[in-house]
């Protein structure tokens, strides 16, 4: 039941959100967390600052302070709250702001992504094991933490990654099974299972230190049990819903693009629970809307974060995220957003993306994960659709308004790891790569694949990461420790990577798909690819794939194409490979059984 009985006694602080603030900055709200509060006076000792004004909550469990810091400097400030039954204080600071080289530096093209679920990539300090700790259980904590994180940083530089995505930090209270951090019991503290702010920030400086990003997993939708705010809100409609009385979302989040539908089938979508351990925020609240965009200018701030990634995009309303994104980007006009649409319909995910208005609204959001790409992928690899299946998705790309930020990828912490798809081998997974690697958008790719790593439906497809461990059966981190297959499916990972680190076309070219069929696609990246080559032309890279279980050449007529005037084919990968047999009017690409070839073509 929410608490509603109204205390006496003198007021007591006993804690504000946000933690600090920069003066510099949009004029925070505090939310003071205390007791008595209800008739209290607040004022605040500093210089050029005031409370413009104070709203506390019925049962005085919360006041709400909106500060007026625009002309202010940076400063320590004493926060009072009195009433007839007597005064109590509380210490803030206004920080000055860190030089912003290095920080909030958004990801692009030229950026590999590189996700971990914390707890199953390393176990660095065996000190915050807490309880709850049971690596045995598949859904229990199994000790990966941010030391861990941090200790493998070379191992996944030396992988090509350039950007880190972890999945969320912040706490999750006592919750057992919230190992995977989407729960969150206190949006400003990291769960003390991974370590502590310390230890986060250190992570960052060195992940800048290395010219390498941050991703940061934010999730305005829904909280965890644990958060004080189920039983006892800041304000009466701070949740949709209670703990005892709410709806269940529906998830045919296609519902919301209808131009047809009537307001009652969207709103279960925004305004039902995820799932029942997962209280549901009422973003239409102006001041629950203030809270959220104030949490991830203050993670942003305080960390150097040079993204968000968004979780259960659609299932909030676009005009918050409009809201959202226009307040966060005229803070750091850099920062980068990538947003959950888990849909395999472009037609869908492009409603969500930013840069365009539907329903009078743009979200803002810089683009969302190419789910269609997701699904695409596994059904032409693995389940006997033809490559030509991938063409014609591309060929739906005029859907986003920028469909070369599109995130792509085969495998995330949610799905089945592709090498525990049925019909998976080592060599479809080395194609996913090949597409991955050089597909246009930001690949992302996650921890494990690179090694082949297996896993059923979740929990399964989150085992921990070999070497991470103390319980491991070796060490998946060093080539010496790796299994033959491992080794080979890093060095194949390894060598795309780089390769597309060392070839502009992948970060900031166009794509052209030449052809198409059963068993092959073959396709273009580069600048201009509507001209042709001709003398000083950019150099441009041909990319060529087959799942055919027999050798077979991929025939491209060059007329009209990228390739027209083209002489120079270079083969840039897999060494060694057949090379392009050029003819009248078309190049053929010999390929072997379910191979792959790239060229540098001028």
């Amino acid at each position: 039941m929410i608490s509603l009985a109204i205390e006496t006694g003198a007021p007591v602080i006993s804690r504000i959100d946000p933690p600090n603030w920069w003066p510099s900055l949009p004029d925070p709200m505090l939310l003071v967390y205390g007791r008595n509060l209800q008739n209290a006076k607040f004022k605040v000792r500093g210089s050029r600052v005031r409370i413009e004004r104070a709203q506390p909550s019925a049962n005085g469990h919360y006041a709400f302070l909106q500060l007026s810091t625009k002309s202010a400097g940076a400063q320590h400030l004493r926060i009072t709250a009195a009433s007839a039954e007597g005064t109590t204080a509380a210490d803030w600071e206004l920080k000055p702001r860190e030089p912003e080289t290095g920080r909030h530096q958004g990801f692009s093209p030229a950026d590999v992504m590189y996700l971990i679920m914390t707890d199953r990539f390393a176990d660095g300090d065996p000190n915050n094991n807490q309880p709850g700790y049971d690596p045995a259980a598949p859904r229990g904590w199994h000790g990966g933490d941010l030391r861990g994180v941090d200790a493998h940083l070379d191992y996944i530089q030396k992988l090509g990654a350039t950007t880190l995505w972890l999945t969320p930090i912040l706490s999750n209270g006592s919750e057992k099974d919230s190992y995977h951090g989407y729960a969150a019991a206190d949006m400003y503290a990291v769960d003390s299972h991974f370590g502590t702010l310390s230890d986060y920030l250190k992570l960052v400086r060195d992940l800048h230190s290395r010219d390498m990003k941050i991703v940061f997993d934010i999730v305005p939708n829904h909280i965890g049990l644990d958060s004080p705010w189920v039983h006892d809100p800041p304000a009466p409609d701070w949740l949709h819903g209670t703990a005892e009385h709410h709806t269940q979302t529906r998830y045919n989040i296609q519902e919301l693009a209808d131009p047809h539908v009537t307001p009652a089938d969207g709103w279960d979508i925004t305004h039902g629970w995820f799932v029942d351990s997962m209280p549901d925020l009422n973003q239409e609240n102006p001041l629950v809307a203030k809270y959220l965009i104030e949490n991830a200018i203050w993670w942003t701030e305080t960390a150097g974060l040079d993204g968000l990634r968004v979780d259960t995009f659609p299932y909030v309303g676009r005009e918050f995220w409009a809201q959202f994104h226009r307040e966060l980007n005229a803070v750091y006009p850099k920062l980068t957003t990538v947003g959950e649409i888990y849909n395999g319909d472009p037609k869908l995910t492009s409603f969500f993306a930013g840069g365009v208005e539907h329903q009078g609204i743009d979200t803002g959001l810089y683009t969302p994960f190419d789910f269609p790409v997701f699904f695409t992928f596994r059904d032409v690899l693995l389940r006997n659709t033809p490559m030509s299946t991938l063409k014609e998705l591309l060929g739906q790309d005029y859907l986003y308004p920028h469909p070369e930020r599109l995130v792509t990828f085969f495998g995330n912490h949610d799905t089945k790891r592709f090498m525990s798809e049925l019909g998976a081998t080592p060599q479809k997974l080395k194609l996913a790569f090949v597409l991955l690697a050089t597909l246009r958008g930001t690949p992302e790719l996650y921890s494990g694949d690179e090694i082949a790593m297996l896993g059923a439906d979740d929990p399964d497809n989150r085992r921990d990461f070999p070497g991470g461990f103390k319980s491991s059966s070796h060490d998946a981190f060093a080539a010496a420790g790796r299994t033959a297959a491992e080794q080979e499916m890093y060095a194949w990972t390894t060598g795309l990577f780089k390769l597309r680190a060392q070839h502009q076309a992948f970060a900031t070219g166009e794509q052209q798909n030449l052809t198409a069929d059963t068993t092959t696609f073959a396709f273009l990246r580069g600048e201009n690819l509507n001209a042709g080559c001709k003398p000083g032309s950019p150099e441009r890279i041909l990319i060529a794939l087959s799942k055919d279980p027999a050798e077979r050449s991929v025939e491209i007529p060059v007329a009209q194409t990228g390739l027209e005037g083209c002489t120079s084919f270079r083969l840039l990968f897999p060494i060694p490979s057949a090379e392009v047999k050029q003819q009248a009017g078309k190049v053929l690409v010999p390929l072997q059984a379910g191979g792959a070839a790239i060229f540098s073509v001028r």
